[in-house]
């Protein structure tokens, strides 16, 4: 029988055991950094993918070290650790892991230093975060992305993501699916929680890290797969907002959206107010390398097969 477990305080246990206090630094001021990997199922393998484990943790040590926070396993205890847990909780669907690095300590005063560090994962089933087959409606949104200087872009920093939730919400409550943020000069940045593509003549443009963006696992792997594959080089520049409605496609990309087409920015149709011919073609070569249906990419993949039998807690020593 499947269910959500964590490892937490050293131990895997059921999630519903993996409590913090609230007094807890993290979580008074937001002193942690993330990462979002995707279990990806497949049906005629009964395995879950885990899709590029260690770049996943490459990111998260690189957000440890902006935010001073001392990660003690090494990449591949991380690893060998994830995979464990997602073997434990027994899900034979697409599950969801988020690894987290905070300020444990429970101290009043915001700062990163003389306090203790401590580490979590937990797993959860987690199924399409948009809709990657009809697409979805944006809105460039009247919050700015976070700059650099004010809370570090390439640092999956837990209390920036306020900003995004800002920026999602305007977006619901104005009835669209997602927002489009622009940085501080009014360039593209990204979305509340996706890296952005535009197709224009036949080639793939992204806004480069410099304009506020967190440097996109998904969105590498796009850009690998659109090169090898499709022969389309991706461009890094900046976007100006009026680009996007003359765009011939817009997509975005992350752990959570996979790829998905933008089929309409602020009330104007992307092209043909579809899923583009190239943004399809993506789709079905990220699809498939995520699912292990891409021998050519399988290094990307690490596996991790359901346990029938779990225990209730046990001791990890890594």
């Amino acid at each position: 029988m499947a269910q959500e477990m964590a490892y937490f305080q050293g131990k895997i246990v059921p999630v519903s055991e993996a409590k913090i206090s609230i007094k807890t630094h993290a979580f008074l001021y937001g002193t942690a950094c993330f990462e979002g990997i995707r279990g990806n199922w497949s049906e005629d393998q009964n395995v879950a993918y885990l899709f590029r484990l260690r770049e996943h943790y490459e990111r998260l040590r690189q957000s440890c070290k902006i935010l001073k926070i001392k990660l003690a396993l090494s990449d591949d205890e991380l690893c060998d650790l994830t995979t464990e847990l997602v073997e434990q909780s027994g899900y034979t669907e697409d599950v969801y892991i988020r690894p987290i690095a905070y300020k444990s300590q429970e101290e009043i005063g915001p700062r990163l230093h003389d306090i203790e560090d401590d580490f979590l994962i937990f797993v959860m089933p987690f199924g399409n975060y948009l809709d990657p087959d009809a697409g979805i409606r944006c809105m460039t949104s009247t919050w700015r992305r976070v700059d650099d200087l004010a809370i570090p872009a390439r640092a999956k920093v837990n209390g920036l993501y306020i900003n995004s939730a800002l920026a999602r919400t305007e977006a619901h409550e104005n009835g669209f699916d997602e927002a489009i943020m622009l940085d501080d000069r009014g360039h593209v940045s990204e979305g509340s929680g996706e890296n952005i593509f535009l197709v224009r003549h036949g080639k793939l443009i992204t806004p480069p890290p410099s304009d506020n963006v967190l440097e996109g696992i998904s969105a590498s792997t796009v850009i690998t797969l659109a090169k090898d594959e499709l022969g389309i080089e991706t461009v890094e520049r900046s976007i100006d907002r009026s680009e996007l409605y003359v765009a011939d496609e817009c997509f975005m990309t992350g752990t959570a959206a996979h790829v998905t087409a933008v089929t309409e920015v602020d009330r104007r149709p992307v092209g043909e107010g579809g899923t583009g011919p190239i943004t399809k073609q993506l789709q079905q070569l990220y699809f498939d390398a995520i699912r292990g249906k891409s021998e050519k990419y399988a290094g990307w993949l690490t596996a991790a097969r359901p346990k029938t039998a779990q225990p209730r807690s046990q001791e990890v020593n890594a």
